[in-house]
């Protein structure tokens, strides 16, 4: 049967092929790790850490991939960035871990299948444009879609978790949780101001608000809860 005036896209990426994509990046990371001279920068600290960035493009491809689907983008190209976004991130530096995980995005995808250069580069150049630090809605929306992933995979519940682990490094006690979760709720709110797309809002918002409910229970529990510095709630 023949649909008249009906474009059918061809899937650009089977699931086989995504779940080989993932399997690449994870054992990237682990080896970056493994290469280093001190036996990995920063071990001690998990996000600096394979298995904690790994998860972290686990989350952002998730976050993405739902973007990208509600706001009509190119879910293919959005996801396989998602998933090489950081692949640099713990053997490059910080300002040039883009660009570097989009030369090992492109070498992949030229290396294996059949991928038309088009989605390459489109791939290519969502990875670069996601440490992009300007306004959401100058880029691509596919580039909008994984940036605004990225940024939200801080914000919620996951990213007070990790500040209330930064505070066991930190030598702090559990009565200045509830500051450390302000400053989860102060940059959350930094991030919705950023994101373009009312999917992304959406899930900012519903974040947020888990992040709130738990500085509000902590206040309630915690008998001696040092409160000084608390942000407008």
């Amino acid at each position: 049967m023949v649909c008249v005036g009906v474009e059918i896209k061809q899937t650009e990426v089977t699931d086989a092929d995504f779940t080989e994509m993932k399997q690449f990046v994870r054992d990237y990371l682990a080896a970056s790790v493994e290469a280093e001279d001190d036996g990995g920068r920063m071990r001690w600290y998990p996000w600096h850490s394979a298995a904690y960035r790994f998860n972290h493009i686990l989350n952002v491809v998730d976050l993405a991939e739902e973007i990208a689907d509600a706001e009509g983008a190119d879910v293919d190209v959005v996801r396989v960035a998602a998933v090489f976004h950081d692949v640099a991130k713990l053997e490059a530096d910080q300002d040039v871990h883009a660009e570097a995980g989009a030369r090992v995005a492109r070498e992949y995808l030229q290396s294996r299948g059949a991928y038309p250069e088009s989605f390459i580069e489109e791939v290519a150049g969502a990875v670069v444009d996601h440490s992009y630090t300007g306004d959401l809605a100058d880029v691509p929306l596919e580039s909008r879609c994984l940036m605004e992933a990225d940024v939200l995979d801080k914000v919620g519940a996951n990213g007070a978790v990790l500040m209330l682990l930064r505070m066991g490094y930190e030598s702090r006690t559990h009565m200045d949780a509830a500051k450390m979760v302000d400053r989860v709720l102060e940059r959350g709110r930094d991030h919705v101001d950023r994101v373009v797309s009312d999917t992304a809002e959406s899930i900012a918002h519903q974040r947020l608000k888990r992040v709130r409910w738990l500085r509000e229970w902590l206040e309630m529990e915690v008998a001696e809860m040092d409160a000084a510095g608390v942000t407008d709630r």
